[in-house]
């Protein structure tokens, strides 16, 4: 006799791709008539914009790019130029048979930009950037659960907590803002390079919406009315909020990334400043679902053959967000640093004894006066590692961001070099959750008059479940006759009553 199970829809997102991809770009650049020519190079400062997202069915692309600024010292007259330079990316991956209907979310980490010049008159700039991003996908998959039992077979159910991906999406929004005067007290009188760098700060679920706030630092570099070089920072507060499409639990979280999609800073007449960027805010929503699954069934007058599946659910075991200190140190005679830029990356997870450990890399890009007035560039790498338990079937989305403001501070024939890089970890379970999908029950069978009606046995370390499965008696049974109300220790010595 087959007993009939029900099936109880749960849905979730699927991820499709994990995975990152570095690529690198190069572009030749002329100098524009009136330029004077190349001396010396100093370096090339960058800044990432992601132009779009596409998903074509089969696969998926991200398109971005690089803002690229090129600074160098003219041959025969004072003080420094700069160029402006644009490197386009597009990066693809392949989605093999996945409908048209998914969400994509997507960092660009700018790994490394620089310049050298090939002639009096030309430059040739490269960048290389990392990018990842992950495809999510609407999924269901159905839960197992048994129908009206005959009374002689005992089931096992066990009920878990999961943490589900339910919804991704993206607000996007403008920082429009008048600058005040520089905090160097000096007046800009050309632009040399910016950057934005957006951060959160904090980010919930509230009343259907996705709520989230942070700051855009934005750092830049300029020519003075001295006639010297100067940085300066601005930090950039927003709020923001987007609208849900389901219902969650108070359970629910949310991961947000940031990206700049677009920057324009300009500098008037007056030397007053206008800001003007897109910043686009990708969420992921996790929410908390109670899945009740039956384990295990027995029957002490008859014999069951079980079907059990593995279901598989991309459950969302923690969340968690570290800073990794990059310390560094470069042996360069510096009487004044103009300006510090940090370049970050990372590699592959690699687990082994429960510690899933990330290789860290970085550049230092410091701008510099020597003790004789004149401006250089180092370029400073950098190593690191970051850790985390993980168990050792477990899967992590793993991305890496600088955070904060680079800081050098100067000694004697020496610079020491500070940056921080902001981790965050979603850990996924990687194993399933054994779940009884089928029982093909055998005809009632006569008890066996020899066998005795009571059994004294220790627990060990069994289950309950497992005594009473090994003797043909129940939980309830065992727990009525030895007045339990839990499970015991180990060394209990146990009544089982017989049927």
């Amino acid at each position: 006799m087959e007993m009939q199970f029900d099936k109880i829809p749960i849905e979730y997102l699927q991820k499709l791709t994990d995975g990152q991809r570095m690529q690198e770009e190069t572009l030749e650049l002329r100098l524009p008539e009136g330029m004077p020519d190349i001396g010396r190079v100093l370096g090339a400062w960058g800044q990432v914009i992601v132009r779009g997202k596409e998903w074509n069915g089969d696969h998926m692309a991200v398109s971005c790019g690089v803002m690229a600024w090129v600074l160098y010292i003219p041959e025969e007259e004072d003080g420094v130029r700069s160029l402006e330079a644009w490197l386009p990316f597009s990066v693809k991956w392949d989605l093999p048979d996945a409908p048209n209907d998914g969400a994509i979310t997507t960092v660009c980490l700018l790994k490394s930009v620089d310049a050298r010049g090939v002639s009096a008159r030309k430059l040739m700039v490269r960048a290389t950037l990392e990018v990842s991003a992950d495809a999510w996908l609407p999924a269901k998959t159905q839960i197992a659960a048994a129908g009206e039992l005959p009374k002689d077979i005992e089931l096992l159910t066990a009920t878990y907590p999961v943490m589900l991906p339910r919804e991704a999406g993206e607000k996007a929004f403008l920082l429009e803002e008048q600058l005040p005067a520089p905090a160097t007290g000096i007046k800009p009188e050309k632009l040399l390079h910016y950057c934005l760098q957006p951060e959160i700060a904090d980010k919930k679920v509230m009343a259907g919406k996705v709520v989230f706030r942070g700051s855009a630092m934005l750092h830049m570099l300029y020519l003075g009315e001295d006639g010297k070089l100067y940085s300066c920072d601005y930090d950039l507060p927003f709020s923001q909020y987007g609208d849900l499409e389901g219902e969650y639990s108070p359970d629910a979280t949310v991961s947000v990334r940031l990206c700049v999609t677009s920057l324009d800073l300009a500098l008037d007449a007056e030397g007053i400043l206008q800001l003007k960027a897109g910043i686009l805010g990708q969420y992921l929503l996790c929410d908390r679902s109670m899945v009740t699954v039956a384990e295990d069934a027995y029957s002490p007058c008859r014999k069951l053959a079980l079907t059990q599946e593995q279901l598989q659910l991309p459950s969302v075991l923690d969340q968690t967000r570290q800073a990794v200190h990059g310390e560094e140190s470069a042996q360069i005679d510096a009487q004044q640093i103009v300006d510090i830029a940090f370049y970050p990356s990372y590699g592959q997870l690699n687990s082994a004894e429960g510690i899933a450990q990330l290789p860290l890399t970085g550049q230092f890009q410091t701008l510099y006066y020597d003790p004789s007035g004149e401006l250089y560039s180092l370029t400073t790498p950098w190593t690191g590692e970051w850790q985390i338990p993980m168990a050792a079937d477990a899967v992590a989305d793993i991305q890496a961001f600088p955070a904060g403001k680079p800081q050098a501070v100067c000694t004697p024939g020496n610079v020491s070099l500070r940056a921080e890089i902001a981790v965050d970890a979603t850990v996924f379970a990687g194993g399933g959750i054994a779940m009884l999908t089928g029982i093909e029950a055998g005809e009632l069978e006569k008890p066996d008059p020899n066998r005795p009606s009571l059994i004294l046995c220790r627990k060990g370390n069994r289950r309950l479940w497992d005594v009473a499965k090994e003797t043909g008696s129940t939980v309830e049974t065992i727990m009525q006759a030895n007045g339990l109300d839990a499970e015991p220790e180990s060394s209990k010595l146990l009544l089982i009553p017989v049927k």
